[in-house]
C-alpha cells in the first residue's frame, strides 16, 4: 500500500508541477506564454515586479504606481480574463476547454519616469489543479487529522491525474483526426496529380498527332 502512495505522489507532481519564472519587459511590451490545461482545472498565478535603479545598479521592488495588465485567453481565443492588478498580483481562473491556454502580462503604466532604467522584471508562478490548494487552511478549516488531510491529498491528486489523462486522450483523439485528414488530402492530391498527367499526356498526344498529319509525316 506505502509505495503505491508513493508512487501516486510521484505521478501527482510530475503531472502538473508549479512553474516559476522570471522574465524583463519594456513599458509597451506584452509577454506571453502557453500553458496546457485539462478542463475544468483550476489554475492561480501570483506575481511581483521589480524596477532597475541606476544608482545601486540592482532591481528593487516596484513603486506603487505600476500596475500590470492580465489577459488569459482560452484554446478558441476566447478572453476569459482581462484585468487591471497592482504591482504585485494574483489572478486566478478556471478552464471549461481542456488546451493550450495563452496568460499574457504587459504594463498598464504610461510614466516614462518609472521606466527611466529601461528594464522591468516580473517574477510570475504558475500553480495548476491540486497545487493551488491551500491545505493547512483547509484542515484548518475543516478541522481534519493529518491522516484525513493526507487523504484529501491523495484525492485531489487522483482527480487531477485523471483530468490529464482525459486531457492526453483529448490530445491523441485530435492528432490522429488531423493525421487523418492530412491523408486523406495527400490522397486525393496524388489522384489529381495522376489525372492531370494522363490528360497532360493524351493531349500532348492528339497535337503530336495533328502535327505530323499536317506535315504529312504520316
Amino acid at each position: 500500500m506505502i509505495p503505491a502512495l508513493f508512487l501516486l505522489s510521484v505521478l501527482s507532481a510530475w503531472v502538473h508541477p508549479t512553474s516559476s519564472l522570471y522574465f524583463h519587459i519594456g513599458e509597451t511590451e506584452k509577454k506571453c506564454f502557453i500553458e496546457e490545461i485539462p478542463d475544468e482545472t483550476m489554475v492561480i498565478g501570483k506575481y511581483s515586479t521589480q524596477l532597475w535603479d541606476k544608482q545601486t545598479n540592482s532591481f528593487l521592488p516596484a513603486t506603487p504606481g505600476l500596475g500590470m495588465h492580465v489577459e488569459i485567453k482560452d484554446p478558441d481565443t476566447k478572453i476569459i480574463l482581462s484585468r487591471q492588478y497592482g504591482s504585485d498580483g494574483r489572478f486566478t481562473f478556471t478552464s471549461h476547454t481542456p488546451g493550450e491556454h495563452q496568460i499574457c502580462l504587459h504594463s498598464n503604466s504610461t510614466k516614462m519616469a518609472l521606466f527611466a532604467g529601461g528594464k522591468l522584471r516580473v517574477h510570475l508562478d504558475i500553480q495548476v489543479g491540486e497545487h493551488t490548494n491551500n491545505y493547512p487552511e483547509i484542515a484548518a478549516k475543516d478541522k481534519l487529522t493529518e491522516l484525513q488531510l493526507r487523504v484529501r491529498q491523495l484525492l485531489d491528486q487522483v482527480e487531477q491525474i485523471q483530468k490529464e489523462q482525459n486531457y492526453q486522450r483529448y490530445r491523441e483523439e485530435r492528432f490522429r483526426m488531423t493525421s487523418e485528414s492530412t491523408n486523406q488530402r495527400v490522397l486525393w492530391w496524388s489522384i489529381a496529380q495522376t489525372l492531370i498527367l494522363l490528360i497532360t499526356g493524351i493531349w500532348q498526344m492528339k497535337h503530336l498527332k495533328g502535327f505530323f498529319e499536317a506535315k504529312k509525316l504520316v
